[in-house]
């Protein structure tokens, strides 16, 4: 079988999620996803993704790369960063997020994992691995 270029704009995404202060846009081809946040500034995601999720913190895994604005980021361990434009970044689960500033946060995200799960419901697994973990 020919292979074939696929080509998707994030501004015709797949799937929108709408969340208070942020959206998240998504796109498939094949077996390649991707994502652009957009975050406004005020948003956090203890205060504006945790009641959809319901977890005690973030426990989806990021792969992306920042486009504009400066994002805060604290782990469960305590560990923290920040970042800005140019940045790419991995972080894993189990954090905290905000916007920085006021400028929007953009970045464009390609785990899976964020296509999948970012701004959903937490399925009953997730919900009790918070509960065994002591979140």
């Amino acid at each position: 079988m020919a292979l074939s270029i696929q080509r998707q704009n994030l501004d015709s995404p797949d799937e929108t999620r709408t969340f208070d202060q942020g959206k998240l846009q998504t796109v498939t081809l094949g077996d390649f996803q991707a994502a652009r946040a957009v975050l406004q500034p005020g948003w956090k995601w203890s205060e504006h993704v945790k009641p959809i999720t319901q977890t005690d913190s973030c426990q989806v895994e990021h792969t992306g790369y920042a486009v504009s604005g400066r994002l805060k980021v604290v782990m469960d361990d305590g560990s923290e960063t920040e970042i800005g434009p140019g940045d790419a970044y991995v972080l894993p689960a189990g954090h905290d997020a905000w916007v920085i500033g006021d400028e929007e946060f953009v970045g464009v995200d390609v785990s899976t994992e964020t296509v999948e799960k970012f701004a959903k419901e937490a399925g009953p697994i997730d919900k009790a691995k918070d509960k065994l973990s002591g979140r």
